[in-house]
């Protein structure tokens, strides 16, 4: 059957097709007949909606059917700059995988690198130019502008000078030890930032 052609939005734009098709009645001929009986498109639309659940029924029971794939997370609307939104999602996802394999310093120069974006980003949208500003003034400057509380407070010392914690190539200096408390805390400090500057989530 049709359904096992499609996927996703493929099936979407099928349906959305269907009713559309339901309302566009044609002759014989092949002419579109502008006045139609209310009772032929009724007809037509509970034709599309019978196809369209036994599609979707066919679908449930065929175990080999592909799962939908589920909406990605959209936890940083708030951020103005709209390019930076995915690589921040995946820059989360990341700090959560390097916290969870006990990669402890992975995950907080990840983390601190998040909090470092988003505060930079709430700065120049109220009009500060902070990118030649360090980390702890771009908190300090964020706390002063009211656009987020006390929560950097708790960030441990190795988290407020992360920068320092990269070699030459970017990478975890060998001579730092960053524990699991201090990764984990990090974390904790970007969902309260988070919350400040997007206070609907």
């Amino acid at each position: 059957m049709l359904v096992n052609e499609l996927s996703g939005g493929s099936k979407a734009h099928w349906l959305a097709r269907a009713f559309s098709e339901a309302f566009l009645v044609r002759s014989v001929a092949n002419e579109v007949v502008e006045e139609v009986p209310l009772a032929a498109i009724i007809e037509r639309l509970v034709g599309a909606l019978e196809q369209a659940r036994g599609s979707l029924s066919q679908l449930a029971d065929d175990p080999t059917a592909p799962s939908p794939t589920p909406p990605r997370p959209r936890r940083f609307e708030f951020v103005h700059d709209k390019a930076l939104r995915p690589f921040l999602e995946q820059a989360l996802v990341d700090a959560q995988t390097e916290l969870e394999q006990e990669r402890f310093a992975e995950s907080l120069l990840t983390t601190c690198g998040i909090l470092e974006a988003v505060i930079t980003d709430a700065l120049e949208h109220a009009g500060q130019h902070a990118h030649e500003w360090s980390f702890e003034e771009r908190i300090e400057a964020a706390e002063r502008a009211g656009l987020i509380r006390g929560g950097c407070a708790r960030l441990p010392p190795i988290a407020r000078g992360y920068r320092e914690l990269l070699d030459t190539d970017g990478q975890p200096r060998g001579d730092v030890t960053v524990t699991a408390r201090d990764a984990r805390v990090a974390g904790q400090v970007l969902q309260v930032v988070m919350r400040d500057l997007d206070p609907g989530r």
